[in-house]
């Protein structure tokens, strides 16, 4: 019975030792970008290399004024990163029209006037971007704008043999 109990302490520590979060090279890539970010912004899609891992990584930024719903931001930067990635993997081409709509509104002593803006994403492409995930989100440093990492891996050394 003894000799049990110390093979089930043994096994169970040695489980807990070699167990590791499925995160962590999550959070170490974010860490990565939102430094090489506030460093130095920027924007578009970059190969990034770990020691074994190669990423595919999609950084966009939007003005936080001109889009007030959450939701609709969110839905916004999932297409269009994924349209960076696949203009820079397939070759497609991405058109972008804005429409600002301007209405007058008169009351008796006011004059009130309500700017409604539209913009509208086409994208001919040949080929599909998949497998493109959400990183990250912050505030840039100034807090004007809203930062997007999207990410895939590419290659790993596992993928190699």
């Amino acid at each position: 019975m003894k000799y049990l109990i110390l093979i089930f302490i043994f096994l169970s520590m040695s489980i807990n030792s070699f167990s590791q979060g499925i995160n962590d090279d999550k959070v170490s890539l974010t860490n990565f970008i939102k430094r090489m970010y506030t460093s130095t912004p920027f924007e578009g899609v970059k190969i990034m290399e770990d020691y074994d891992k190669k990423y595919l990584v999609s950084v966009i930024s939007f003005d936080k004024s001109k889009y007030p719903d959450p939701s609709i931001l969110n839905r916004i930067a999932q297409v269009k990163a994924q349209s960076q990635a696949n203009t820079y993997i397939n070759g497609a081409s991405t058109n972008s029209d804005i429409i600002i709509k301007t209405t007058e509104n008169k009351s008796k002593d006011e004059l009130t006037s309500v700017i409604e803006t539209i913009e509208i994403i086409k994208q001919n492409s040949v080929g599909f971007t998949k497998g493109l995930e959400l990183l990250t989100n912050f505030e840039s440093i100034d807090s004007k704008r809203f930062v997007f990492i999207y990410f895939r891996e590419i290659e790993s050394a596992k993928n190699k043999m």
